[in-house]
């Protein structure tokens, strides 16, 4: 026989695994800029972005700078599927042959 007080403690179970889920040290943002400058050369910034969000980068990337207190991976495509290259923090590049169109932090 299930009690009520069976149920109440199933319930705050729920809730608490669902804040636990919300809460996920993947939810954090990577503090710092992303700047980078598109084929096209306008300038962009991605002001803390999220860690584990792929994120496109317009036109695709030619020179970028990695202010980010993480790893940014950039990938070819705009997917994040076809990884190019890691950028450390605090570091800059420039892409010649093949450029990134979209980012991931870790």
């Amino acid at each position: 026989m299930i009690t009520r007080t069976w149920w109440r403690r199933a319930a705050a179970t729920a809730t608490v695994l669902c804040l636990s889920a919300t809460l996920a040290p993947g939810a954090q943002a990577a503090t710092g800029d992303f700047t980078y400058v598109n084929v096209n050369d306008d300038d962009f910034t991605l002001h803390n972005p999220e860690s584990g969000e792929c994120l496109l980068l317009v036109s695709g990337a030619k020179s970028a700078t990695n202010g980010t207190g993480g790893r940014a991976v950039l990938f070819a495509d705009q997917g994040c599927e076809e990884p190019l290259g890691v950028m450390a923090r605090g570091t800059s590049s420039r892409f010649i042959a093949r450029v990134p169109h979209s980012v991931r932090f870790d």
